[in-house]
């Protein structure tokens, strides 16, 4: 009996045994590495642009370096971008390093390069509306330039040439085998962008890119080979000085701990690599060094890029959007999708999205893009597929009359309702729209619509009753009607010294 007792504990513990041995790795397939985004990509739908992805050690090493002699905030985080506080109309070094190992880019090997310095706004809000900046800016510093080269100071630049339709851009030729330095100067300040609030401004940062190319075939520096950029902010005479000190004392302040979460202030700006600046190169004659500089404006395509008036990469004028031109459009090909990539600054994902067309793109939903490119630039590329136009906040229909029929007092004809003048002419008006609603923006878009200057302009005025002229104030163009329309002439001013304008 005890013998059989015996067998019937063996028999239970062999099958607990082949039980449990039976559950072993049950729950293993539902781990975390069996469903990651690697067998996402590994779909039918990727795995063509997923064999184009470069290899580590192919994004490692960029051919050139640039490094700004200015010293960086000590008052950044770990894993922010580092800051650099430049004084205004001071000249910084930006030394141009040629990082090539043995071997790379022999086609560039005893030749020159073309490189483009910009500065441009790191704030994605003002770059949309960069053209509008850029032209106040413009106006409230006539001849200025927001950059400029420090020729004097500069080594191994080459038939240095600036652009009087793009004032915050400089470009050069090197070459990479010699010593070279570009000594620049940016004039415009942060605040100078910067809405006054209560309680004081804060400054705008600025970026600093430098975009270098080599010849194509027909000699044009057109090729793109790197681009690097660094974040800046600018400030009044030695203003930036004095930031650095007080950044020094408040880290000195911090205990240990505290210190460790942020970055040490080097002497030295090393420009990280980004994607190139969507704006095409302006062409160098190569055997007429001498000749005037040519520029050329980029071709209007389904993705053209902004005029010579504005290097933002969402230019809009006058407050007309131009959203449109610049979409996405189904029929676009593999080739143009590519290209609308590169120019709205998706250049990291060309190779994955490499053989998809115009449709293919836009097919994909929110999610998709954000699984495919995480939640940033996922979210990003969806809002720039998806894009529409923005409407004004006002749109007013403006017409200049001639002189001839231009008195200053009331006893000009209002025009009959057919928009004819006295002579049978058709008024022919222009859509002014307003996106501050300000008087001096009604001024400002005048003066660019009918090529006026605006320096020469004193006052606007509005004719009221009885020919009465009323001073056109913040808060008469806030209760404008939309879609109104105005006549408007000019007539000297009293003094002789300047116009003014009067709308009726």
């Amino acid at each position: 009996m005890a013998w059989v007792l015996k067998m019937d504990e063996v028999i239970e513990s062999g099958l607990v045994h082949d039980f449990d041995s039976s559950l072993t790795g049950i729950g293993q397939e539902l781990g975390a590495g069996a469903y990651s985004m690697s067998d996402v990509l590994a779909l039918p739908i990727f795995k063509q642009e997923d064999s184009s992805l470069p290899l580590d050690d192919e994004t490692k090493h960029p051919p050139f370096q640039y490094v700004m002699c200015a010293a960086t905030s000590p008052a950044v985080k770990l894993h922010d971008e580092t800051l650099t506080y430049l004084n205004q109309g001071q000249s910084y070094e930006i030394r141009m390093l040629d990082n090539r190992k043995m071997g790379d880019m022999p086609e560039i090997t005893g030749k020159l390069v073309k490189s483009i310095i910009r500065v441009v706004f790191h704030d994605r809000r003002l770059q949309y509306t960069e053209h509008q900046q850029l032209e106040g800016w413009k106006w409230n510093r006539p001849g200025d330039r927001l950059l400029d080269l420090d020729i004097p100071m500069s080594v191994g630049i080459i038939d240095t040439r600036t652009n009087p339709g793009q004032l915050n851009a400089v470009e050069f030729l090197w070459d990479p085998a010699k010593r070279t330095s570009a000594f620049i100067q940016v004039h415009c300040i942060s605040t100078e962008f910067t809405p006054r609030k209560h309680g004081g401004e804060k400054g705008v940062p600025f970026r600093i890119q430098v975009d270098t190319f080599k010849q194509n075939e027909n000699g044009e520096y057109t090729d793109h080979l790197h681009s690097a950029s660094c974040q800046i902010k600018v400030f009044k005479p030695k203003g930036a000085d004095r930031k650095q000190k007080t950044d020094r004392e408040k880290m000195e302040k911090r205990t240990a701990h505290e210190k460790e979460k942020y970055q040490p202030s080097y002497d030295t700006t090393i420009l990280t690599e980004c994607s190139p600046w969507p704006d095409a190169p302006t062409n160098y004659v190569n055997n007429s060094p001498s000749a005037a500089p040519t520029f050329t404006s980029p071709q209007q395509s389904t993705c053209s890029v902004p005029d010579s008036n504005s290097s933002s990469p969402n230019h809009q004028g006058d407050g007309v959007s131009q959203v449109s031109s610049e979409q996405l459009q189904p029929s676009a090909t593999t080739q143009e999708t590519q290209q609308w990539l590169l120019k709205n600054r998706f250049s990291s994902y060309t190779r994955l999205f490499s053989n998809f067309s115009g449709a293919d793109l836009l097919k994909l939903t929110k999610e998709d893009l954000v699984q495919i490119c995480g939640a940033a630039d996922g979210i990003r590329l969806y809002n720039s597929l998806k894009s529409r136009s923005v409407r004004p906040r006002l749109t007013i229909y403006v017409c200049q009359e001639q002189p001839s029929s231009s008195p200053l007092q009331g006893q000009q004809q209002a025009p009959s309702s057919g928009g004819e003048n006295g002579s049978g002419t058709p008024y022919v008006y222009h859509a002014i729209y307003l996106e501050e609603m300000v008087a001096s923006e009604v001024a400002r878009k005048l003066a660019l619509v009918f090529n006026i200057p605006f320096h020469q302009i004193n006052q606007v005025y509005r004719q009221g009753p009885t020919g009465i002229h009323i001073l056109v104030s913040d808060q008469m163009v806030q209760n404008f009607q939309d879609e109104s329309c105005f006549l408007f002439y000019t007539v000297k001013a009293e003094n002789g010294d300047g116009i003014h304008i009067i709308l009726k």
